[in-house]
């Protein structure tokens, strides 16, 4: 198996975890401040306060995963108190963690989304010209076997597509994310990003595979750091969104992407009501903790 580098998109300022909700009584109080002003992927949502990035860094590990990038906002304290003070590979339990800052280009008051922060890393890592790398969130508790997969897959760019029915999720939650629409050679068609009710309920009468981006790839530096760079700023959210860089992307590379349909749930910490699920999650599937060989 090939070594592919993990970009981690840990840089958004998290508004939504910073909203209230209707009842904190069942909510760690602690954890409910620390959302206030920590990224969502540092909450220490974990036994003893461990962060839940690190249950993400143990599973890309056991996946096969070696060498991290990790892309922070404006201030990454926070993680260089616990994955390492160097800005390139600290040794982390047979990791090499490295940092990569999202700079908040002049008359903007916040990072510029997704595919600003994965142009940001691609560029401070010229020496990846020529290979694949994968992309996934901070908020998201992918498995081993998913970073598993990405890495076998023999194409150069693939995503995992999740099943709408084994996310555990309600279906308004499911509104928030991206459809998928696959070809019938395996390959993405397109991404329906928040889609109405209608268009899931038409693609559901039609018994296409209807699947759910979770926004973790495996892409190549050369094809799509061009679509990163040309991606236009939504109009509402004054974002460059990594989907609407893949999406154009397709259009000129319309057998790209390959997806591998998963069904298995993905924990994520969205707002302050998943703290508490993650909780459960984390105490019932990791009860032996963590990192016990390195």
């Amino acid at each position: 198996m090939k070594e592919f580098a993990l970009v981690i998109l840990a840089g958004g300022l998290s508004t939504r975890m910073k909203k209230p909700v209707a009842d904190e009584s069942d909510i760690d109080r602690e954890l409910v401040e620390q959302s206030r002003d920590r990224p969502k992927g540092m909450l220490g949502v974990g036994p003893g306060g461990r962060p839940f990035l690190d249950y993400l860094l143990y599973n890309a590990r056991n996946g096969g995963i070696r060498d991290i990038v990790i892309v922070t906002g404006g201030d990454d304290r926070v993680f260089r108190d616990c994955f390492g003070r160097h800005d390139r590979n600290n040794a982390y339990h047979g990791l090499r963690v490295s940092y990569v800052m999202q700079r908040v280009p002049e008359g903007y008051a916040k990072p510029r989304g997704t595919a600003d922060a994965l142009q940001q890393a691609l560029e401070s890592r010229p020496e990846w010209k020529g290979r694949s790398f994968l992309v996934c969130n901070s908020d998201n508790l992918y498995s081993s076997r998913a970073f598993a997969e990405l890495l076998r897959a023999p194409d150069t760019c693939a995503m995992i597509g999740y099943g709408i029915n084994s996310l555990g999720f309600p279906m308004e939650r499911i509104l928030k994310f991206g459809i998928v629409r696959v070809s019938e050679q395996g390959y993405l068609e397109e991404i329906i990003e928040k889609p109405d009710e209608e268009t899931l309920s038409r693609a559901q009468d039609r018994r296409e595979k209807v699947l759910v981006s979770m926004n973790i790839w495996k892409l190549h530096r050369d094809m799509v750091l061009p679509y990163l760079e040309s991606c236009p700023v939504h109009p509402h959210r004054q974002e460059k969104e990594l989907p609407a860089a893949i999406s154009s992307m397709l259009r000129d590379h319309p057998r790209a992407v390959k997806v591998i349909p998963f069904h298995e749930r993905v924990p994520d910490l969205t707002n302050p009501a998943d703290i508490e699920r993650v909780r459960l999650f984390l105490s019932r599937e990791y009860s032996e903790g963590l990192w016990q060989v390195t």
